[in-house]
């Protein structure tokens, strides 16, 4: 039976150790895609799509389209809260830079990630994102694949749909700048530095 589950799950296992090489070791930035392709739906220049999230609880949701309504903000995404570089890395970095970022015009800042709002809202603290960084939770993965940033094949690493590591730089629900990871790996062209 154990030797029947590990190689149904090798095929996960071996992807997951694959990102995560890449994203520890790997001595060279990745190139980052910034423009449309066969699985982005947006580019720059096209209006955020009017996807919902929840932040605080189930029951309360939020359009994307109201958050960044008259306002210039980052929305970024991750494949999972808590989740090695997502948590030292890739959220880290834009609480770190919050107040600059604020202090040059941007209104907003928001991580999105497939989680439940209770994961997110708890991850968000244990970072000290409160008052920094709105923590957006995609439960259902409606908001990533609107945005055309949901993760195909995820299921296998995570056991469920996720969202790719992507930023957005959005004026009044324009898109400005779109960063998305090539590769699913860590962070790279998703971080802070590049918007």
């Amino acid at each position: 039976m154990t030797l029947l589950l590990a190689r149904a799950f090798a095929p996960a296992r071996s992807q997951l150790g694959k990102a995560l090489l890449r994203s520890r070791f790997s001595t060279t930035a990745a190139v980052c895609s910034s423009t449309s392709s066969a699985t982005m739906a947006l580019k720059v220049g096209d209006t955020i799509p009017d996807a919902t999230v929840s932040e605080t609880d189930l029951y309360t949701t939020l359009k994307l389209r109201e958050l960044f309504a008259g306002k210039k903000g980052i929305l970024f995404g991750i494949p999972g809260a808590f989740t090695p570089g997502c948590h030292k890395t890739h959220l880290p970095g834009y609480v770190q830079r919050a107040e600059e970022l604020k202090g040059k015009g941007i209104d907003v800042i928001a991580c999105m990630g497939v989680n439940d709002p209770f994961v997110m809202a708890g991850w968000g603290e244990t970072v000290g994102a409160t008052g920094k960084v709105r923590m957006l939770a995609d439960k259902d993965a409606s908001a990533s694949k609107a945005l055309g940033v949901y993760w195909e094949g995820s299921e296998a690493i995570f056991g469920s749909g996720r969202c790719k590591r992507f930023s957005m730089l959005i004026e009044d629900n324009i898109i400005k700048v779109i960063n998305v990871e090539p590769d699913n790996g860590g962070p790279s062209c998703s971080l802070v530095e590049p918007l």
